[in-house]
């Protein structure tokens, strides 16, 4: 299945890791702080501004982005995998290697 978000809104998959203690103890990504970067799966077509004109994304797919830890509370479940839906304009930045 495959999701097409509407207007600015962007859906990303979280980047989950494992982490481990000072003390060696490895901790699940469920147990660990939910990390604040992920992945661009799909864009939408813009922000649509008032005078009708539809404002270009500056993310795309794939681009690696950092986000605020409480950005994007609307998480939805597509094929077994979790990914948020957020507004551009709650991404900080993109990450560029």
């Amino acid at each position: 299945m495959s999701i097409r978000p509407l207007h600015d809104r962007v859906v990303i998959r979280r980047q989950e890791e494992e982490t481990t203690t000072a003390s060696g103890i490895v901790l699940p990504g469920s147990a660990a702080e939910k990390p604040n970067q992920g992945e661009v799966v799909a864009v939408g077509n813009g922000r649509v501004l008032n005078n009708g004109d539809v404002q270009a994304m500056s993310v795309k797919v794939g681009d690696t982005v950092l986000f605020g830890q409480f950005a994007g509370n609307n998480t939805v479940k597509i094929d077994g995998e979790e990914l948020l839906i957020m507004s551009e304009s709650e991404i900080y930045a993109v990450l560029e290697s």
